[in-house]
């Protein structure tokens, strides 16, 4: 599968999700999706991520927006940090990496000074029809939910 660009019709893809999800994208047509990758369930960052979603839900619900989290972990370590943490959005598991392929988001880091193949934290908002219309690369946690109403305001 090729890497999506801004403004291309995502193609549909399937994931396992906590609550026994099957996502399969195409069933999310005809509602905003904002798809998140982070690098790890609950790390610092990645915590404090998954926080500004959920103290924002009502905000994307009212824009008819629906948020789902991506990284490699397991369901059941999703299982785990959606209920430690009451997320009230699904989080995915692409441990095959299709997700991250497809919007390209696995990048060589330094952590520790060694080299290791992680997820770069990104964003993409997809519109009802399907398509990429806009994405935050690389970005930092603090301020991003703002960015993204903005976008969708």
């Amino acid at each position: 599968m090729d890497n999506i660009n801004l403004n291309e019709t995502v193609p549909n893809f399937k994931l396992q999700g906590t609550s026994n999800l099957s996502f399969n994208l195409s069933n999310f047509i005809g509602t905003y999706i904002v798809i998140y990758f982070y690098p790890k369930d609950s790390t610092p960052g990645c915590t404090n991520e998954g926080i500004d979603f959920k103290d924002n839900i009502k905000k994307f619900e009212k824009l008819n927006v629906k948020i789902f989290g991506v990284s490699r972990d397991t369901i059941k370590s999703h299982e785990n940090f959606k209920a430690k943490y009451n997320f009230p959005f699904e989080l995915l598991s692409d441990s095959e990496e299709i997700a991250c392929n497809l919007f390209n988001v696995i990048k060589m880091k330094n952590m520790y000074g060694k080299k290791v193949r992680g997820i770069e934290r990104s964003t993409f908002l997809i519109n009802p029809e399907g398509k990429l219309i806009h994405e935050w690369r690389g970005l930092k946690v603090n301020g991003h939910i703002e960015e993204i109403l903005k976008v969708l305001k």
